[in-house]
């Protein structure tokens, strides 16, 4: 279970082409992860303070999903290397292929606007979670299963990426209101940023873990890791006791409830803007993503161990940012730090592509570019999820979250095609080029809109709708 926080991050560049099989990943611009308001609930039962920076520390309900993130993440950093791997190199598949198995992974998203409004049904959003943990741990064992058969197949890892992907809706969406039972407003960007470092760590260790157990035991038995650490989420999960919100119980169709949810998130001033930006950083990071692992193992030569070294190293950027972004915010203010992110985190993919030379220097080149994209998307991630979640409306947090993926991630499968066509067409290199130039038009969104103008989240609100 990864919150909606490089990356989240929700919060995320997913390090290959089916990260979001291996969890939530926090991706530029995920949607808000928590509504303000009615705070405290959580915090009481678990022995929070009144407040402040310190009162996570104590907050025993946080702390115990912090853990399942935590134990997560490292899980998904192997199946982030392990998918990609088993795809390139025990089913020879294709750039192309491999473009199309990114798609199938992120094509679920383009109904988390309907998925999102048939959450908001559900007064107690924790059990839908659970089911989408166990419901992941299932798909992920299916794999080595299959391995260890003689049966594995790109069908069936198109077939687990679709259903695992679903899940991974289900879950993003539900935590969107999930998230605002269990932290107070006042400690949003505290609860970000750690929930983001977390994240950032499991990027410096997971790969180096996960490449060195491919090398030991093969993609597909390294995948138990993960399916195990979906296993604990669930079960940390259902330990925490959260005061259920309202369900959104109106006579509206579903089909009604959902245009509203787009109508909203269409007319909302910060909303809009945001969404426009990380759904374009979004779209050309991924026509390069799609090829990454593709192209540090054909490409550049590296091995699978090697691979994860790199981005292992490289994702201390990540951690940095993530431990940076408060104090960047406060010191140059929180849109303009959103704006910077927006810029260089797209840009850090035209760094891979500039790889050559010896084995050490092509795998420092890939760890450079890791650690200022994973530096990058972070100043980008913590303080635009924390805005969004100052001026969402809370009965509109589910339905929101929908729309906002069902375009932001809904994108995904077109740009993850497109990579996959053009690394055939024009070449692998050429690709990552292109996803980097195009990312930076992502900034053109915030120019006009009053995200640019915002310094700190102090008094913002909802606006009137």
């Amino acid at each position: 279970m990864t919150t909606p926080a490089q990356p989240p991050a929700d919060t995320g560049v997913p390090a290959s082409a089916p990260a979001a099989l291996a969890g939530q990943e926090t991706s530029p611009g995920s949607p808000p992860p928590s509504a303000p308001g009615e705070a405290g609930e959580a915090g009481e039962a678990g022995e929070a303070g009144a407040g402040g920076s310190a009162s996570l520390w104590r907050d025993r309900q946080f702390r115990r999903f912090w853990s399942a993130q935590s134990v997560s993440e490292f899980g998904d950093r192997v199946s982030e290397l392990a998918l990609p791997l088993i795809a390139v190199t025990l089913l020879n598949a294709s750039p192309s292929q491999v473009g199309f198995l990114t798609a199938a992974v992120w094509l679920p998203n383009l109904a988390s606007l309907f998925i999102g409004t048939w959450v908001d049904q559900h007064r107690d959003k924790r059990p839908l979670m659970i089911a989408a943990d166990l419901v992941r741990t299932v798909l992920l064992l299916s794999l080595p299963v299959a391995y260890w058969l003689d049966i594995l197949s790109l069908g069936q890892l198109y077939a687990i990426a679709i259903l695992a992907g679903t899940a991974h809706v289900v879950f993003n969406t539900a935590y969107a209101s999930f998230f605002v039972r269990l932290v107070k407003r006042e400690q949003y960007l505290e609860a970000n940023s750690k929930l983001a470092s977390t994240r950032s760590i499991s990027f410096i260790a997971g790969p180096a873990v996960g490449g060195l157990l491919i090398q030991w035991l093969t993609a597909p038995i390294a995948l138990l890791v993960d399916a195990l650490s979906f296993l604990f989420s669930a079960f940390q999960v259902s330990r925490l006791k959260v005061e259920p919100g309202a369900a959104d119980d109106g006579e509206e169709s579903l089909l009604t409830r959902a245009r509203a949810g787009m109508k909203y998130l269409l007319k909302h001033p910060y909303l809009r803007a945001s969404l426009g930006c990380a759904t374009t950083v979004n779209f050309f990071n991924m026509i390069g993503m799609a090829l990454l692992v593709l192209f540090a193992s054909r490409n550049l030569g590296l091995s699978a161990g090697t691979i994860g070294v790199a981005f292992g190293v490289g994702a201390s950027g990540g951690l940095v940012g993530a431990l940076a972004a408060n104090r960047l915010a406060r010191l140059i203010g929180a849109g303009r730090l959103i704006a910077l992110g927006s810029v260089v985190f797209p840009a850090s993919l035209g760094i891979v592509a500039l790889a050559g030379g010896p084995v050490w220097m092509r795998a420092a080149t890939v760890a450079a570019a890791e650690f200022v994209g994973g530096f990058a998307v972070m100043c980008f991630d913590v303080p635009l999820n924390s805005l969004q979640a100052s001026v969402t409306h809370d009965h509109m947090r589910s339905r929101v979250a929908g729309a906002f993926s069902s375009i932001n991630y809904g994108v995904r499968p077109l740009g993850a095609v497109i990579g996959g066509l053009l690394g055939t067409w024009l070449g692998v290199r050429e690709t990552l080029l292109i996803s980097a130039a195009g990312g930076l038009l992502a900034v053109l969104w915030l120019l006009p809109s009053p995200i640019i103008r915002t310094r700190d989240l102090d008094g913002l609100e909802p606006p009137a709708m």
